[in-house]
């Protein structure tokens, strides 16, 4: 497993795993491709939103983009493996070392109708805090009702 932060060299990369993910969560969001059978992205790089790209024998096996609104305070926006690599907690390896690397207050939300997604969160949240985290349902502005989950890390 290795994870590179996403640059212009890379950037395609994510791009394409990115038309995956939005494909994935198509039917949730109602979201069509446009004419050229592409997605818009929900999430943009760039600004206060960085990406990461996760590889396994060289071969790019997964995606996340992570907000930054102030020091310290991360919100993942999007988080994608490919499902040929959802097996052995890849996913949750991933998104583990960036929790130990970016030490701060997290929130990562799922829409509605994102069951799977529900799960695995609290299930990799629950193992890596020892269930040392918040969970509660509200309205976003811009994805309408969200399960959110929220924890601390600092060394």
């Amino acid at each position: 497993m290795k994870i590179i932060e996403v640059t212009e060299k890379n950037a395609h990369v994510y791009v394409n795993l990115s038309q995956a993910y939005e494909g994935e969560f198509s039917k949730i969001m109602q979201k069509k491709p446009n004419i050229d059978g592409t997605f818009s992205l929900d999430t943009e790089l760039g600004g206060h939103v960085k990406g990461y790209l996760l590889y396994v024998d060289d071969i790019p096996a997964g995606h996340t983009a992570i907000a930054t609104e102030s020091p310290n305070n991360y919100e993942v926006c999007d988080f994608y493996i490919v499902p040929y690599f959802r097996r052995g907690q890849l996913g949750q390896q991933f998104i583990s070392e960036l929790f130990h690397r970016l030490q701060g207050d997290w929130e990562i939300k799922q829409v509605e109708g994102a069951d799977h997604a529900v799960m695995f969160w609290r299930r990799v949240i629950n193992s890596y805090t020892a269930g040392q985290f918040s969970e509660d349902r509200y309205h976003d502005e811009k994805w309408g009702m969200v399960t959110r989950q929220r924890f601390s890390h600092r060394a």
